[in-house]
């Protein structure tokens, strides 16, 4: 099992249930490839680098989780088509 940490960014237009939906989502499509989520850290609202589907702001989640190395190709897959993800990245964490 390695570890990875997904970095997704969530529209600030939606409501709070609506990210919070979101987020459910991605942690249950770990869980669904056979994954166990350690942390989630909420960043909160933040201001872009450049502006995204004319959005200035938006609001930062990671998700730091334990898998097999087929697992990240799986949920990009899925993240990249979801509603209100304007950016996601998976990366695998070294151990240090």
């Amino acid at each position: 099992m390695n570890k990875y940490e997904l970095a997704v960014v969530v529209s600030a237009k939606i409501e709070d249930e609506e990210r919070a939906a979101v987020i459910d989502k991605c942690k249950a499509l770990v869980e669904r490839f056979g994954g166990q989520v350690t942390e989630v850290d909420e960043w909160g609202k933040k201001r872009l680098a450049y502006e995204i589907q004319k959005m200035k702001e938006a609001f930062y989640y990671f998700i730091r989780f334990d898998a097999e190395s087929t697992v990240p190709v799986e949920i990009e897959h899925r993240v990249r088509i979801m509603d209100n993800v304007i950016r996601y990245l998976c990366v695998r964490q070294d151990e240090a």
